[in-house]
């Protein structure tokens, strides 16, 4: 699975500076003047949960020979400061060293958002329901199709369709989340859909264009929000807002059940995490306070100290943001999509290793 644009694309993107703690801002008296600035001891009172690290690690060593090179030992004292210790002022006697990242605000606060694998209901022949085509990638490079253009027929008969949907919004939703897992009701066949490459068009949030036109109120603007509205109007309508996007993505795809992130490794809920590989590359482990949220989305006001591995990338995942992998479903898809709140991160390597100096900026 590549990621592609996170579910905050259909949001909105952390623009301001105020000190609020409504989505799980903290406030310090240190400020930050560099990406990653070296830090001592880590002190924090959030919840730990550290049950996912171990499994998530075994899938890296299982399925990377390189990213197992670099990072295996840096697993293994983890692993080991985890099951013994777990308290964070720890880590230096485990020889993990700490970078703190400085947050969108340079006072830590790193922005969280979620994404998750839809499972969207296809047939693989077209009939009076079914009859919107999801496609596999056409050979083009800069001369695609927009989505305008696809959606009036633009790849027909050219043997891309992969299956069709009953409706226009899973798909694009699927196209956000950069793959998804698909269910074949004609034959109870269920494939993995990975993302196959785009047709370099600029994305378009529609979630914005929602707001902007007055549509969705900003602050109730979430994944549910613009389903009730797509089902409230109809089909047209539906078309001519999608269309405002003109980035479309295609999709291979595979009998494998696995979700992989960029640098194809299994993911697990809560356990993987996309981030820019300009300052976090692939495999990655980062222990992070991931704010904890009730049902409805507002911030319950606790964190829960994670350790989690980036094993993916993302369009909108830049600097001082990260995308948190919730899993497969609906419940997934609620859960992430509430997912807009801040919390702190903290960059690990092991002295003497590959992965020393977690301060330095990648080359």
């Amino acid at each position: 699975m590549r990621k592609f644009i996170p579910l905050l694309t259909l949001v909105i993107l952390f623009t301001g500076c105020a000190k609020n703690t409504d989505h799980g801002q903290q406030y310090f008296d240190q400020q930050f003047q560099q990406p990653l600035t070296q830090t001592n001891t880590i002190k924090s009172n959030a919840f730990i949960d550290l049950n996912t690290f171990d499994a998530q690690a075994k899938q890296v060593l299982d399925n990377s020979p390189s990213l197992s090179r670099t990072y295996q030992d840096l697993y293994q004292h983890l692993s080991q400061w985890a099951q013994q210790s777990g308290d964070p002022s720890d880590l230096q006697s485990y020889g993990v060293q700490v970078a703190q990242m400085r947050g969108g605000d340079n006072q830590g606060n790193v922005l969280f958002t979620g994404y998750f694998s839809p499972v969207i209901e296809l047939r693989h022949q077209a009939d009076d329901t079914y009859k919107y085509p999801v496609y596999g990638k056409p050979h083009c490079s800069q001369q695609c199709p927009t989505r305008a253009q696809i959606y009036d027929g633009a790849l027909k008969g050219k043997g891309l369709e992969l299956g069709y949907a009953s409706n226009r919004i899973d798909p694009f939703l699927m196209e956000v989340q950069g793959s998804g897992f698909v269910h074949f009701g004609d034959d109870n066949k269920m494939q993995y859909f990975a993302y196959a490459g785009k047709n370099n068009r600029s994305y378009v949030s529609i979630g914005r264009i929602l707001i902007e036109r007055g549509l969705v109120a900003k602050k109730d603007m979430s994944l549910k929000a613009i389903k009730q509205w797509v089902l409230e109007n109809d089909e047209q309508t539906v078309k001519e807002l999608l269309e405002q996007n003109p980035s479309f993505v295609f999709f291979v795809a595979k009998d494998d059940l696995a979700v992989r992130g960029s640098a194809g490794i299994p993911l697990l809920p809560m356990a993987a995490v996309a981030g820019d590989r300009k300052w976090l590359p692939m495999g990655t482990p980062i222990l992070a306070e991931v704010p904890l949220l009730n049902a409805d989305g507002t911030w319950s006001g606790a964190h829960a100290l994670r350790l989690l591995i980036v094993l993916d990338t993302g369009g909108a995942v830049k600097q001082n943001h990260l995308d948190l992998y919730h899993g497969m479903g609906a419940r997934a898809g609620v859960q992430s999509g509430h997912y807009k709140h801040f919390g702190r991160v903290w960059k690990l390597g092991l002295e003497n290793s590959p992965t020393a100096n977690p301060w330095q900026m990648p080359k």
